[in-house]
């Protein structure tokens, strides 16, 4: 019987030590070729050269990927990176490639390798796909992690929906994705101007060690952005998060201009909340939808998709007594707008009608409040976009994809003469009530939206 038990208990610790051996890294590059790996889209070389993987930029006029063959779901991946100065890279993971769809274009989720003085390195992008879903604007501490001209040490977490970065040890990125993929891990020669021909970007100690999905995930310490379907995260709870709309019902809205929600012109499908096209005209099919509650200081987020050619807005500090009459209620407005396709695009004064923009009044513009920013807008054509609207008081935020494009205060001198030389002149102390309620409008367009939040802030709490 004591042999027996000796023997159970052997057999046990084997298991065990299999299983943790199982857990430990391995090398997904061997050091001395490219077994296990595949060449996809570009035509930028990669070689093996002293135990290191080298990409070389040349005159390839779309990104080039090497790709693992072997795909994965949940896993820790680390490697060193060194670039050349001012290039852009990239380390796909959980990616995809269909000879179907775009000849075989790669697209998924990337970790960004960014030598420049926007210093997103570390950030997640959804390369030819959903854009970007952690901008380091997020995270702005995070942006000294990375060391240009010298070897980075980076290790990435996926696990279920959370993707997590770290450079140098810094917790970059700390993302909840909307979905779990499964797909390969590549890294990216970015296409690039004739100026940078010849330039390099080389990898080594590429590990990656595959987890189970229940492991306990390592702590984080950057803010959370989430994009589960009309979730909350246990820790946005915590601080206070609330879904503005469930997800399923019309709990919550009603119709700006009457007590109950339309019945028609809107419609609930899978998670999605849809304002439907009816020839472009404002207000004039099923109305704009307001919530029940008024805010007075909150963060509010909303994530939308606009068809081509489409108009509408996201107001805040609406008063539907204001106007009964035709048109939209009367608020501050984030202009929802395909500024490429609606002439609305060019009126109004230097662009204040365009995508993000406080409508009529101030120009939503990213390169005023963060100039290293290579654009003013990163718009996700096609796509869906995040609005993210902060109210402090008298001041107010406008951000559009994690990058903050618009700021003002209400009530100054400045403020009431912008008003005055706007659409807005006729109302009295237009977008000064220190309350009001959150709309949704029906331009005429095809809309949609989902994961609407809302924290409401203390008086004295700090942004």
């Amino acid at each position: 019987m004591r042999h027996q038990n000796f023997f159970l208990l052997g057999l046990l610790l084997c298991f065990m030590s299999m299983g943790a051996q199982a857990q430990k890294s391995k090398a997904i590059f061997n050091g001395k070729n490219l077994k296990g790996w595949q060449l996809l889209n570009g035509t930028a070389e990669f070689k093996v050269k002293d135990g290191l993987i080298v990409g070389t930029v040349n005159d390839s006029e779309v990104n080039t990927f090497l790709a693992t063959r072997k795909q994965y779901t949940n896993f820790v991946l680390e490697y060193e990176m060194l670039m050349d100065q001012g290039l852009n890279s990239g380390v796909q993971i959980r990616s995809h490639s269909n000879p179907k769809e775009r000849n075989g274009r790669v697209y998924g989720l990337q970790v960004e390798a960014d030598d420049s003085d926007r210093q997103w390195f570390g950030g997640l992008y959804d390369e030819a796909r959903k854009g970007w879903r952690y901008p380091m604007e997020y995270h702005p501490a995070g942006k000294i992690a990375y060391k240009s001209g010298e070897w980075n040490k980076i290790k990435v977490v996926a696990q279920g929906n959370r993707i997590a970065t770290w450079v140098n040890g810094i917790n970059c990125a700390n993302l909840f994705e909307e979905a779990t993929e499964t797909g390969f891990i590549a890294l990216q020669v970015h296409q690039a101007g004739k100026e940078h021909y010849g330039k390099t970007i080389r990898w080594r100690n590429i590990q990656l060690s595959e987890l189970t999905e229940d492991a306990p995930f390592p702590a984080t310490t950057a803010p959370e952005v989430s994009y589960l379907t009309n979730t909350l995260t246990d820790k946005e709870r915590q601080e206070g998060w609330k879904l503005l709309w469930d997800g399923k019902t019309t709990n919550g809205w009603r119709g700006a201009k009457m007590d109950t929600f339309p019945a028609n012109g809107w419609s609930i499908d899978e998670g999605i909340l849809t304002v439907h096209a009816s020839g472009g005209h404002e207000s004039t099919n099923g109305g704009d939808i307001v919530t029940m509650q008024g805010y007075e200081n909150f963060i509010l987020e909303v994530d939308f998709w606009f068809a081509e050619g489409a108009n509408s807005g996201i107001k805040y500090f609406v008063d539907t007594e204001l106007n009964k009459g035709q048109g939209s209620a009367i608020g501050c407005e984030f202009q929802i707008l395909d500024d490429g396709q609606h002439p609305d695009a060019k009126k109004g004064v230097s662009g204040n009608r365009t995508i993000a923009s406080l409508y009529d009044l101030i120009r939503a513009d990213a390169q005023f409040y963060a100039p290293a920013l290579p654009r003013n807008k990163y718009v996700n054509h096609g796509q869906w976009n995040r609005a993210r609207i902060v109210v402090k008081g008298k001041q107010v935020e406008h951000w559009l994809n994690g990058c903050k494009v618009v700021e003002y205060q209400r009530g100054t001198q400045q403020w009431r003469a912008l008003v005055a030389c706007s659409k807005y002149k006729d109302w009295p102390l237009f977008g000064e009530a220190s309350r009001g309620l959150i709309l949704l409008q029906d331009h005429g367009d095809e809309v949609k939206f989902k994961n609407i939040k809302i924290k409401e802030l203390k008086a004295d709490a700090a942004l």
